[in-house]
């Protein structure tokens, strides 16, 4: 028996959706040799450990130009013409070819290793994305501009629906952990983020409109919980408007992103969540301190 492997993380940009299942596909069967791959849903609040893009698409091409610096995400693009691969990003001809595919996704993987082994040798480390919605140009107005325009972090508390209260004490233990390693430099808004778990709609619909609550995460596989209607409750609620609610989906889940959208779901992680992404998301909906 093998033993498992950690499944790196992929995001498709760019693709047809046949090609995309393709792709997906092929990542799902990887020699056992080497790393496995996950394709991340288009909703998902995941930061991925790199970037497959198809190079002939001129949107994709400009939408990866628009990653920040330092984001330490290798991208591999399929196709396009022959300066697709310039920049040094690495490039693959179609048709693909599998052997080819997994040596250039192990040799950029391995680059990103040692990338962040050096920034952990400085005392840094990779930040996270802040941003909710895709870069659509890299930006061009001085950096006070920007400031002007961001809000500041919700207030209220971290609420879990899910059948027990495992998980909540695990995201409690993640968000202490990452507030006692701030030094002292979060805000009191941080601070004082209470962490809280319920298995009843009834209950979560309540709790939502009684206390400021800032981040729901429903667990879509938690017993009469029926995720969409919940989230749309929750969300219909005056004052609600910046309650950011995101689904913990399993691989039994069929997610729907535009049942999704409309009941007001900002997007999905899969499940089993690791701490480093948990760490990313609330940095992301939650404003903690990096």
């Amino acid at each position: 028996m093998h033993a498992p492997r950690y499944p790196f993380t992929i995001r498709l940009v760019g693709f047809a959706p046949a090609e995309c299942a393709g792709l997906e596909s092929l990542l799902a069967h990887a020699p056992l040799s080497g790393p496995s791959y996950f394709c991340l849903h288009d909703d998902s609040l995941q930061e991925p450990d790199l970037y497959i893009a198809d190079g002939g698409n001129a949107a994709a091409l400009a939408r990866l130009s628009c990653l920040p610096p330092g984001a330490l995400q290798p991208i591999l693009l399929i196709g396009g013409d022959r300066g697709a691969g310039e920049h040094g990003r690495r490039s693959l001809p179609r048709p693909v070819d599998p052997v080819r595919l997994f040596d250039a996704l192990a040799e950029l993987l391995d680059a990103r290793v040692q990338a962040l082994a050096v920034l952990a040798a400085r005392g840094e480390r990779s930040l996270p994305e802040r941003r909710r919605r895709p870069r659509l140009a890299p930006d061009t107005e001085p950096p006070a501009y920007y400031h002007h325009l961001r809000q500041g972090p919700p207030d209220g508390a971290v609420l879990i629906i899910d059948k027990g209260g495992a998980f909540r004490d695990h995201v409690a233990r993640v968000v202490s952990g990452k507030l006692e390693s701030a030094g002292g430099i979060a805000s009191p808004s941080c601070i004082e983020r209470p962490v809280e778990w319920t298995d009843s709609s009834r209950a979560a619909v309540r709790l939502c409109d009684e206390t400021p609550v800032s981040l729901v995460m429903i667990n879509t596989c938690a017993p009469g919980i029926e995720p969409y209607s919940l989230s749309s409750a929750i969300k219909s609620q005056d004052g609600a408007g910046r309650t950011a609610v995101l689904f913990l989906v399993g691989q039994s889940f069929k997610y729907d992103s535009l049942r999704a959208r409309d009941a007001g779901v900002r997007g999905l992680l899969d499940k089993p969540v690791a701490d480093r992404h948990l760490l990313a998301t609330f940095e992301k909906l939650l404003a903690l301190p990096h």
